[in-house]
């Protein structure tokens, strides 16, 4: 009997297909993956250090740069871990439109993480562009709000940068008409295309003992069937008065998480639906309190002690942990950053595959070099 001598080689780091800037030891017998080791470093920019030099709030730009396609939600975690050690209050319309700004996020993220799976699968660009499409619309509500499409700095210790103008709610209502006709539209084009399921069911199967045992979270582990969501686990901001549904999948395969965005758009246009309903007028309370004054916030300096703020950014657990020594730059800041975590069984998810599935797997992981070096 024949045997081929196992080869091992690189894809990497220069890959348009690896997601940024990211490379892969892949050992090979023949055209399958015998094991496969993650490189990363190549987009190291001290993300922790520079924070540990720099004020508190001279960090919440720097959050916008690590998982760049969604810096509303990496803003809503330091704010949170800042606002704990610091004892600062939030107003409640402040926490709504937090909450609004997140879940939008979510959106934005997953209708384009979708359609990068597909690029990837060799769809070419129709479903990106549909993606791409929805993605553009909610951007210029960011940029509305904040003034940034993507770099958006709005949140700030206590609350959010400014109130929303007044053309942004007649906009979001435009919106919300034309993101159920998005949903069922892209559930039409891919769930049940012939290619998607040859190239996704029983792939990159990661079953929830193993998915466990790495810490992975958000839709990489729900997908493999644990109910697992930190705004529910540990409700944060008006989370716990909103009614929304945890999808899972069942088998953790590429169909499942592919399943499982499609579904957590759905639910958070319901959590959207609520926000607006709810949002309480400015009348009732300000948009911030006394520390979001820019002055202010330069000057913090919260009593000496640690604490640990998460949120359920789009791909999974994000988490700021502090520690303050009474100055106002923090001692230690360690960002628990969620691409980092759940790229690392890549290779357990690889194995026994073809060289053709791993930019499909690591696709359907859905990550972001700039989380993941910092």
């Amino acid at each position: 009997m024949l045997k081929t001598e196992e080869l091992q080689i690189n894809i990497g780091p220069q890959h348009p297909s690896t997601h940024g800037v990211f490379r892969m030891i892949v050992t090979v017998d023949g055209e399958t993956v015998v094991d496969l080791k993650p490189v990363f470093g190549y987009l190291h920019r001290n993300h922790e250090q520079l924070a540990e030099v720099s004020t508190y709030i001279q960090s919440m730009p720097y959050t916008d740069r690590l998982d760049y396609f969604n810096s509303m939600a990496n803003n809503f975690g330091l704010a949170i871990a800042v606002e704990k050690i610091a004892g600062i209050e939030v107003p409640r319309r402040a926490e709504y439109i937090r909450v609004l700004m997140a879940e939008l996020t979510r959106i934005l993220n997953h209708a384009t993480a979708v359609g990068f799976l597909l690029n990837d699968m060799g769809a070419w660009q129709t479903p990106l562009a549909f993606g791409m499409r929805e993605r553009e619309k909610i951007l210029d509500l960011f940029e509305m709000a904040s003034g940034a499409r993507m770099m958006c700095n709005y949140f700030r210790f206590g609350g959010v940068w400014r109130d929303l103008p007044p053309d942004f709610m007649p906009m979001l209502k435009d919106l919300m008409i034309g993101l159920p006709p998005f949903f069922d539209e892209f559930e039409r084009l891919l769930s049940e295309n012939e290619i998607l399921l040859t190239r996704s069911v029983n792939v990159g199967i990661l079953p929830k003992e193993v998915a466990l045992s790495y810490s992975v979270t958000g839709p990489l582990l729900r997908a493999s069937g644990i109910a697992y969501d930190v705004r529910t686990a540990e409700p944060y901001s008006v989370y716990n008065e909103l009614d929304f549904d945890i999808p899972i999948g069942s088998v953790g395969d590429v169909y499942d998480r592919y399943l499982v965005r499609i579904e957590e758009m759905r639910q958070s246009y319901r959590i959207i639906q609520q926000v607006v309903e709810r949002l309480p007028d400015l009348n009732d309370g300000h948009i911030t309190k006394s520390m979001a004054n820019i002055g202010k916030q330069k000057a913090l300096k919260p009593p000496a002690g640690d604490g640990y703020g998460r949120v359920e950014s789009p791909k999974g657990e994000l988490g700021f942990y502090l520690v303050s020594d009474g100055s106002d730059k923090p001692y230690r800041y360690k960002v628990r950053a969620p691409s980092f975590i759940n790229v690392t069984p890549l290779g357990d998810m690889s194995r026994g595959h073809k060289v053709a599935d791993i930019v499909v797997i690591l696709g359907s992981i859905d990550i972001v070099m700039g989380e993941v070096d910092r």
